[in-house]
């Protein structure tokens, strides 16, 4: 087969895999940028103190990454253990009507020792003494809060409709996954071919840093994937088409 010379421009997209079950976990299209790399160092056995005969060192730091602007929750759950909850306690900043002399009527699910009560334009300042019970907050003096007064109220709450959250803590480890990133490629001809990277363990890497900003490029996620050798001894297969597609 002859050698053809070939060029790539085109970012991979990546079918992620439980490794476990081979089981899809997510296809991802929209990446901007996706990387593989690997690196290995030689021992060098020296003659007269010149190194003469080299030896290589198992492969170090095989990584693969996936970089991304426009994505999908659940690709950032890949630095926890890939498991989207549908329930979350979030913390919530309300401006409540009294309706009832003394009274607030709070939403459904505030947890009760959560409850900080402020005149509309003291948020955070100082707050108005009452108790909780259920969804009512009660003054201690009934003339504090008034009918037809509206008050900034802070509390937390529990959600459980329309809800994904992840858990990043140190209980959570990331899975396993069998790592496919698809391209093409180019010949001198013009002819377009398939090219495959195949990672075979990968295990995402529990870092991140997501930054929001009003002004410059919108927020990018790097996902890290850390290449192990699998029970078979495969670590990284790269694979391209000889045939147009």
């Amino acid at each position: 087969m002859p050698e053809i010379n070939k060029a790539n421009r085109q970012v991979c997209d990546a079918d992620i895999r439980v490794l476990k079950t081979l089981a899809p976990y997510l296809y991802f299209e929209d990446a901007n940028v996706t990387t593989v790399g690997f690196s290995s160092d030689d021992t060098y056995a020296t003659a007269r103190g010149a190194r003469a005969i080299a030896f290589s060192n198992p492969i170090e730091d095989a990584t693969m990454t996936i970089e991304a602007q426009v994505k999908p929750f659940k690709l950032l759950a890949l630095i926890s253990d890939g498991t989207i909850q549908t329930e979350a306690v979030l913390a919530k900043k309300a401006e409540i009507e009294c309706t009832v002399a003394g009274t607030l009527t709070l939403p459904t699910g505030v947890q009760v020792g959560s409850v900080f009560v402020y005149a509309e334009d003291d948020y955070a300042g100082t707050p108005i003494a009452g108790t909780v019970a259920d969804t009512t907050f009660t003054a201690t003096l009934p003339t504090d809060v008034a009918i037809g007064t509206t008050y900034s109220v802070g509390y937390l709450i529990s959600v459980a409709t329309g809800i994904n959250k992840i858990s990043i803590n140190d209980a959570q480890s990331p899975q396993d996954y069998y790592v496919t990133y698809n391209t093409v490629e180019k010949d001198e001809e013009g002819i377009i071919t398939a090219y495959t990277t195949t990672g075979y363990k990968c295990k995402p890497s529990k870092t991140a840093d997501l930054s929001y900003s009003s002004t410059g490029d919108p927020a990018t996620l790097t996902i890290t994937f850390n290449c192990l050798t699998d029970k078979n001894g495969n670590l990284l297969d790269m694979v391209e088409s000889t045939v147009a597609i």
